[in-house]
């Protein structure tokens, strides 16, 4: 059985997050809600989605973020079998398919 973030603490949790309205706010809210490395884990991964959607090779990704092959192979995976929300998130940034 495939476990589900759907649940009421999830929701409460993107409601607070859809609630800040400045940067401030959000490196507030997450400074005090996440670790520093969960959050910079976080950050990496998103990095590794933006260079694998400009179609970046992954020694060029590792050798930019640091990240494992391990790591950009799994964003990877999530980015051809998911939702599609990264592509949209990189849209609305005006990042470009290279």
């Amino acid at each position: 059985m495939t476990k589900t973030i759907k649940t009421e603490s999830v929701e409460d949790l993107f409601q607070a997050i859809l609630s800040l309205e400045s940067k401030e706010e959000c490196y507030d809210f997450f400074e005090d809600i996440c670790t520093t490395n969960e959050i910079l884990s976080i950050a990496e991964r998103l990095e590794v989605a933006k260079l694998l959607y400009q179609n970046k090779t992954y020694i060029e990704i590792a050798a930019k973020t640091g990240a494992s092959t391990a790591t950009i192979s799994r964003v990877n995976r999530f980015l051809s079998n998911g939702n599609g929300s990264c592509d949209v998130i990189f849209e609305k940034l005006g990042i470009d398919k290279e």
